[in-house]
C-alpha cells in the first residue's frame, strides 16, 4: 500500500465551501471501472478511498447528503457541497455510515492515493491501460486476498456497526 505510514491529507469541493481532513491513511483505495461508476462520475472510472467515517473530519462547511440509486439496488448517500454540488464521499448500503468512500480527486493532493486495486475491469473503457504491478480483477474480490493486515484489523472493529446498520435496513 503506497499510502501506509504517517499520513496527512486534506481536501474539499470545487468552491472550497466544504473542507475535510483524513485523520489516517484509508483502509484501501478502489479504482472502479463498472458502468455504474462511469455513469455516476461522468468519467472512465471512480477512484474511492475507503476509510472509517469518523476519520473524515469536516474542517469547514457542512455537506448535504443526497440519497441516490446504486447498482446493488440498495442505494447510497453522497456527501455533496450544498453550494457547488461536488461529490466528496459516499456511504454505500453495504457498510452504511460506518465507512466513507472518499472521492480521491477531491483531495488537495490526489497523487497521495493511487489505487490499491482496479475492480470491475471487465467493463473498463478499452483505451484505459492498467498499470503493471497494481492488482486488477474482472469483478469484485475477496478482501483477505488483497487488503493489508492492518486494514483488515481496522475493518474488524467496524463490523458491529456495519451489522447494526444492515439490521436496520431489514427492520
Amino acid at each position: 500500500m503506497a499510502h501506509a505510514g504517517s499520513f496527512a491529507a486534506e481536501g474539499g469541493c470545487a468552491c472550497q465551501a466544504v473542507r475535510y481532513r483524513l485523520a489516517s491513511a484509508p483502509l484501501f483505495v478502489h479504482c472502479c471501472h463498472c458502468r455504474w461508476c462511469q455513469r455516476e462520475s461522468g468519467a472512465s472510472f471512480a477512484l474511492n478511498a475507503m476509510i472509517e467515517a469518523d476519520r473524515v473530519l469536516t474542517l469547514a462547511g457542512t455537506p448535504a447528503f443526497v440519497d441516490t440509486p446504486s447498482e446493488s439496488g440498495l442505494g447510497q448517500r453522497i456527501a455533496r457541497c450544498p453550494r457547488c454540488q461536488v461529490a466528496l464521499w459516499s456511504h454505500y448500503a453495504g457498510s452504511g455510515p460506518a465507512v466513507a468512500f472518499v472521492r480521491v480527486g477531491t483531495l488537495d493532493n490526489p497523487d497521495l492515493l493511487p489505487p490499491d486495486i482496479h475492480i470491475f475491469t471487465r467493463s473498463r473503457q478499452p483505451w484505459v491501460l492498467l498499470p503493471p504491478g497494481t492488482p486488477a480483477v474482472e469483478d469484485y474480490y475477496e478482501r483477505e486476498a488483497y487488503w493489508p493486515a492492518e486494514s483488515l484489523a481496522r475493518r474488524e472493529v467496524l463490523l458491529p456497526a456495519i451489522a447494526a446498520w444492515q439490521a436496520s435496513l431489514k427492520a
